[in-house]
């Protein structure tokens, strides 16, 4: 094994501080890409204000434009995201997680790892706080992929957490002839935002740019829905405590091996 692939594999995240980045989300998504260029493994937990996500495949649709012009009327901006998938919400009571580092691999080939890792990541932190999960596609859920985490057995398991990547090649030294990557992989997390106002948000921006899409807030659970459900006591402080145990399963996790 190369002393650079070693180096690569076993880097430690550094947490940022989020009053260190751009307050716009694109523009953090760039600031902690730029980081993975330049050698860094980061990692990024953070709430957005109240707004919309949406992947650029989105301006396919002629209505788009004049639907982002409504819905920041409305106090609800409307984003285009790097990675692809569909449509997230946004905002209090949702918990993002995002990891930023360099890969040496040909593109695409450790997609299933980096996701695993991830959702290994989300998972660990909430089993710590009695809320057990898995891996999954759930039909009927917003950005719906088989690596969404879910809680609850087989078909009636609900998307608790929504995963993404995106790779950007960037330049790498003379003496190492394989492909180098800054990669994003970034999780979505409901923690106690109203799952009855997620859906209803991106069911309105669905239907505005007549795209088909309708989920349903049955396929959907938040970490506190969860505890409810499984007769724990839902803290006061849960957002705060989703938080910690997330910084705390990164700082002890280290990049996915390559």
């Amino acid at each position: 094994m190369s002393g650079s692939r070693q180096s690569v594999e076993f880097m430690s995240f550094e947490l940022i501080d989020p009053a260190a980045l751009p307050a716009d989300p694109m523009q953090a998504e760039e600031a902690l890409l730029a980081r993975a260029v330049a050698g860094q493994a980061v990692a990024h937990v953070w709430e957005a204000p109240l707004s919309l996500v949406v992947p650029r495949s989105y301006q396919r649709y002629a209505a788009l434009a004049d639907a982002r012009e409504a819905f920041a009327a409305r106090g609800c901006p409307v984003w285009l995201r790097l990675s692809g998938g569909g449509l997230v919400p946004q905002g209090p009571g949702i918990l993002n997680l995002s990891l930023a580092y360099p890969v040496r691999a040909p593109m695409g080939t450790l997609s299933e790892s980096i996701y695993v890792h991830l959702c290994r990541i989300v998972a660990d932190a909430l089993n710590s706080l009695g809320v057990l999960t898995h891996w999954q596609a759930v039909e009927g859920s917003f950005c719906d992929g088989r690596f969404n985490l879910a809680w609850g057995p087989g078909d009636d398991a609900r998307k608790i957490a929504g995963t993404a990547q995106y790779w950007r090649r960037v330049p790498h030294g003379e003496s190492d002839d394989r492909p180098l990557y800054a990669v994003l992989a970034h999780a979505v997390l409901l923690v106690d935002a109203d799952p009855i106002d997620i859906n209803e948000r991106a069911n309105a921006f669905e239907a505005m740019i007549e795209s088909g899409r309708r989920y349903e807030e049955m396929r959907v659970v938040t970490v506190a829905q969860a505890l409810a459900y499984e007769c724990f006591a839902i803290p006061a402080d849960v957002r705060e405590r989703v938080r910690a145990a997330l910084v705390q399963r990164v700082k002890e996790a280290s990049l996915p091996e390559q």
